[in-house]
C-alpha cells in the first residue's frame, strides 16, 4: 500500500511515469520503510498503463463485489413466537435504564444555581 500511495502521489504531482527512485524518495521523505521488491512489482504491473484507466478499471471490479450489507438482514432466522419475548424483555430493560437516567437528572439542585 505504501508503494501504491507513493506512486499515486508522484502521478498527482505530475510525474506520469515514476521510477523506483522517485517512489523511494517519496517514501524516504516521510520515514517510511522501503520494500524494493514491492516497488519493482508495482512498476512492472503499471508499466505503460494510464493511472486514470487503472483506477476506472478497479472501480468497475469493486462494483461487482457484494458488500454483504443486505445479506445479513435477509439471512437472519425468523423464529416463531419465542423471539417476541426476547425483544419485549430487551425493550423493558431499556425502559428501566431510561427511567433511572431521568431520576438522576432531578437531584434537587441545578448546575447553574
Amino acid at each position: 500500500m505504501k508503494a501504491i500511495a507513493a506512486y499515486l502521489l508522484a502521478a498527482l504531482g505530475g510525474n506520469t511515469t515514476p521510477t523506483a527512485d522517485d517512489l523511494k524518495g517519496i517514501l524516504g521523505s516521510v520515514g517510511a520503510e522501503v520494500d524494493d521488491d514491492r516497488i519493482e512489482l508495482l512498476l512492472s504491473e503499471v508499466n505503460g498503463k494510464d493511472i486514470t484507466e487503472l483506477i476506472a478499471s478497479g472501480r468497475e471490479k469493486l462494483a461487482s463485489v457484494p458488500s454483504g450489507g443486505g445479506v445479513a438482514v435477509a439471512a437472519a432466522p425468523i423464529s416463531g413466537g419465542g423471539g417476541g419475548d426476547v425483544a419485549a424483555a430487551a425493550a423493558k430493560k431499556e425502559e428501566k435504564v431510561e427511567e433511572k437516567e431521568e431520576s438522576d437528572d432531578d437531584m434537587g439542585f441545578s448546575l447553574f444555581d
